[in-house]
């Protein structure tokens, strides 16, 4: 959605009100869409998530061919590369302050809460449908932001390229490989991921998917809380050593 909304509207207005408008977007397209699928779980909630995302895609296309003839768009107005590169940097570490903001608030206990036992935390009191819907909000923000100031990089968007359902995939594995409860496990396995894309998808396809694939079959099957269980599990190995060696 940022990726459009920057598309539409970069020939007219400046950069960072593009920036800002295609967060805005996210953010309302997240509040209606969480409003009506946050509430269901497991294969009810992914069913309707699929279904809704392919169903803006396809509305998407319907627009552009009954509206301009065509499916696609070229982006003219594109700003120096310079000026993208530090857009996406500041937009990372926003990303990252706002998690950090989160998770000391009422907010991150309340989420908190519901990732370990829902039911429960309904139970004492805490409103769980608003509460993922203010966190799917807060994290579109930052998804519309990128969209934004991604897709003057591509030069060319069409649905199929934005709504791409790997863009989905490859977050969710970026989690699983960093550890979904940490901060800093997923920024770490982000900067593996750009690297691994930047050297192999265009080179070597078939070998990048593999390698994607095989990431996720041993962090499931070894690391199922990501890399960053590697940090505590050294942070308790040495916390046993010294509570087993000889004391003077």
């Amino acid at each position: 959605m940022g990726a459009y909304t920057s598309a539409f509207v970069l020939a007219d207005l400046p950069w960072v009100a593009a920036i800002g408008l295609g967060a805005a977007l996210a953010v309302v397209v997240a509040v209606v869409m969480g409003s009506a699928v946050l509430h269901l779980r497991g294969t009810y909630f992914a069913v309707l998530t699929f279904g809704m995302t392919e169903l803006i895609r396809h509305s998407i296309t319907l627009a552009e061919k009954s509206l301009a003839g065509t499916v696609g768009r070229v982006l003219v107005v594109v700003p120096e590369p310079t000026t993208v590169y530090y857009t996406v940097l500041a937009i990372a570490v926003g990303a990252v302050l706002a998690a950090m903001l989160v998770r000391a608030s009422r907010l991150g206990l309340a989420m908190t809460g519901i990732g370990g036992d829902e039911q429960r935390a309904q139970t004492l009191g805490v409103d769980t449908r608003r509460v993922k819907v203010i966190g799917f909000a807060v994290t579109a923000a930052f998804a519309g932001a990128v969209g934004a100031a991604m897709s003057v990089r591509w030069t060319y968007i069409d649905p199929t390229t934005v709504f791409n359902p790997f863009i989905g995939f490859q977050t969710v594995l970026i989690a699983l490989v960093g550890g979904a409860a940490s901060l800093w496990g997923p920024v770490a396995a982000a900067i593996v991921f750009s690297v691994l894309a930047e050297t192999l998808r265009l080179q070597l396809p078939q070998v990048y998917m593999m390698t994607l694939g095989l990431l996720l079959i041993l962090c499931v099957l070894y690391l199922p809380d990501g890399l960053a269980s590697l940090g505590r599990r050294g942070k308790r190995g040495e916390a046993a050593t010294s509570a087993e060696a000889p004391h003077d």
